[in-house]
This record gives C-alpha cells, structure tokens and sequence, in this order.
C-alpha cells in the first residue's frame, strides 16, 4: 500500500453487484476504494474503479475474523490515511424450514450479519473517533424488519445487525460520525438471487428489480448529508414492490 491523498473509502463485501456499484460510486467522486471480500476475484472491480480515473486497493479478508478485521484496518490507516466512509456490505441469505436449520447453518449467517458487522464497525469507530468524523453505512434487508418462512437465520442476523446500527448511530452520532442503514426491501439484480429464488425473481417483471447502480446512489447521498439533517434508516424498493 502507499499513501494516498485522495479520501478512503472501504467496502466490505465487495461482491460483484451491489457491493461494486457502491465502490464504482464513491470512485466517481474521487476516492480511493479499498475493496475487501471473503474470497472471489477482486481485479475486475479495480480495473473498473481504474477506468473511472480512481485508484483501488484489493485485500481478501474475513469479516467474521476478530484478528482479520483488526489488521486491516489497522493497515489502511497506517498505510494509506484516514478512512472517510466504511460501508459493510455482508450478505448472508439463506433458505432452509426450520427444522432443517442445523445449528452450523445459523451460527454462520449470524456470524456474516451481526458479528461481523460489529467488528467492522467497532474498527472503524475507533479510528474515526479520533477524528470526531467519518461515515458508516450497513446494508440491511427485508430480514431486517420481518423474519419470514425459511429465513430464520438470515432475519436474526439482519435483525442484529439493525440493532447494531442503532445502537451504533444514537452512540456515535453526537461524536460527529454519521452511521446509516439501508433497507433493501426487494431483490437486487443479481444471477445468484435469480437462480436461488427463480420463480420470485421471474415474477418481478420490468421494473421490479433493484438496479445496483441506482442503489448505490442512495449510499453516496447519506455519506454526503449535512450534519444538521442525518438519516439514519432508509428503505428503498422498487416502485411495483408491494409492502
């Protein structure tokens, strides 16, 4: 890593849809992406944030890592500066009845939902209160608001994650950092989604899709809020979704 003078901004869950539609987002103006996932290919997403006149940094790393997470964090600021905007982007979804639920299975999901949202965000805050400044947003679902049939797991660790930011936004907020969570209500464009809930997916028609790149433009206009009105929950489906 070098220096950079540019802002830093780190994605959690760089994955190859919403996650870099926020990173390609917040590279459009100006800053430098530090992109992070679990494992998967990260250069593609880097030389796109390269095309957009950006720099990126690619780091493999395990969210669900106490001494992982640390590490990293420790790393950017160390090497590169002071992170501006921390976004956890940790998905999660599974389906299983709950019978079928195995105990691994559950341990897990709430381990990629509210464990490992709490160890990115505890990161973050430590060197952003320092600063009395900094920007971090947590991506949420449907789960976030309401378990449904088949999704026990992924409902309680979207719900504890929720619970994090809140606690996390009352906490923080009177110390300058601005922390927000996003409620996707609705599927994102996505080819893991569609083969994993096909007939639902198929249903949605024109329209009924959330298009990660519109998405991501709601991240960039919290990070962007004047202190005097922050948000700290928005939910955004599309205009056919019924709720």
């Amino acid at each position: 890593m070098a220096t950079t003078d540019k802002p830093i901004a780190v994605v959690i869950g760089a994955g190859d849809h919403l996650g870099s539609a926020i990173a390609r987002r917040f590279a459009r103006e100006g800053f430098h992406l530090v992109i992070t996932r679990r494992r998967g290919d990260l250069d593609g997403l880097r030389a796109e944030i390269t095309a957009l006149g950006s720099s990126a940094t690619a780091i493999h790393s395990d969210a669900r890592d106490e001494a992982q997470v640390s590490e990293l964090i420790d790393q950017v600021e160390a090497e590169l500066g002071p992170i501006r905007v921390a976004v956890f982007n940790v998905g999660g979804n599974v389906r299983f009845d709950i019978c079928e639920t195995t105990t691994r299975v559950y341990r897990k999901v709430w381990e990629m939902c509210a464990l490992a949202g709490f160890l990115v965000g505890r990161e973050v805050a430590k060197k952003m209160l320092a600063r009395n400044e900094g920007t971090i947003l947590f991506t949420g679902a449907s789960a976030s608001l309401r378990g449904g049939r088949g999704f026990a797991a992924f409902a309680g660790g979207k719900h504890a994650l929720r619970a994090l930011a809140q606690s996390m936004a009352r906490e923080l907020g009177p110390q300058g950092i601005h922390v927000a969570h996003v409620v996707v209500d609705g599927l994102i464009r996505n080819e893991a989604t569609a083969e994993f809930l096909p007939d639902l997916y198929a249903s949605k028609g024109d329209g009924g899709i959330v298009e990660p790149d519109d998405l991501a433009e709601i991240y960039w206009q919290l990070h962007r809020q004047p202190r005097s009105a922050w948000t700290f929950e928005q939910d955004a489906r599309p205009f056919s979704e019924s709720w």
